[in-house]
């Protein structure tokens, strides 16, 4: 018999910054939910070890995931829903006792909720960065039938892979091209984050409608965020894709809704920490 609470947790390389466990254990709270979240370091080399002693406790529900395991976790889970084909990437991987580990992705739906509740019309974006998260958001940004897409990486060949692995036709710019004068900008890249460097760029050719949206929440207050504002754009910060993917990760680990209507009490917060 163990004393254990059930428990999930975030995995990532680094992983201190971490801002999941605090949304979870707010919202069990809140909830009255005997359980916790926590967060652990896994390693690129350490992720086929971390699953087997995963896998043999009992009280383990599952995992997010974050930087830079979403694409490698899908060599250790099995994929009902398809999302290896459709995304590419995972970010939630729930356990089934004595069963198998199931990945899914929550990014692409956390990425859609702000811009659906802010009723976004536009017909371009353009991505910084191609990876896990990239391919997440440009799924979500193809099924609302944005097609008018361009990736901005260091690397065009990982950009075009991108493109290709969506199926979606688009361009692929270098850093330190000009931007299009697209409706959206999403920085899926780290740049921005502490300890990386600022994502420098002239946003002068956007649209003078065009909304920012950077998914670094650490800083909340980015260096794009704040030349964004400067120009009167609209802008989208961190915390909104972080909290609408953990809402729905929430369900799949505890089987219950996150209290949405106590948001505002969460990125409060959030911000204070």
């Amino acid at each position: 018999m163990t004393d254990k609470l059930p428990y999930a947790e975030v995995i990532g390389d680094p992983i201190a910054h971490s801002k999941s466990p605090l949304i979870h254990n707010f919202w069990l709270d809140a909830l009255g939910i005997e359980a916790e979240y926590k967060k652990t370091h896994v390693t690129s080399e350490g992720l086929a070890a971390y699953f087997l002693a995963r896998r043999a406790d009992p009280d383990w529900l599952g995992c997010s995931v974050t930087i830079p395991h979403k694409i490698a976790v899908m060599d250790y889970t099995d994929d009902p829903g398809g999302v290896r084909e459709r995304i590419g990437a995972m970010n939630t991987i729930a356990s089934e006792t004595g069963g198998p580990l199931i990945g899914t992705n929550t990014d692409a739906g956390g990425f859609l909720q702000p811009l659906l509740r802010d009723k976004w019309k536009g017909q371009s974006a353009v991505l910084v960065g191609a990876g896990g998260a990239a391919r997440a958001i440009l799924f979500a940004l193809t099924s609302l039938g944005v097609a008018d897409i361009t990736v901005m990486v260091r690397d065009a060949a990982k950009g075009q892979a991108l493109l290709d692995r969506a199926g979606t036709k688009g361009r692929v710019i270098g850093m330190a091209d000009a931007l299009p004068g697209a409706d959206l900008l999403v920085n899926t890249s780290s740049l921005g984050m502490v300890g990386q460097p600022a994502l420098d760029l002239d946003l002068r050719p956007l649209a003078d409608e065009a909304t920012v949206y950077d998914i670094v929440y650490t800083p909340l207050e980015t260096p794009l965020l704040k030349a964004a504002r400067a120009r009167g754009l609209n802008t989208l910060d961190g915390l909104e894709m972080l909290i609408g993917q953990a809402a729905l990760a929430f369900d799949i680990f505890f089987d219950a809704q996150a209290p949405r209507e106590r948001d505002e009490e969460l990125r409060a917060l959030l911000l204070a920490a």
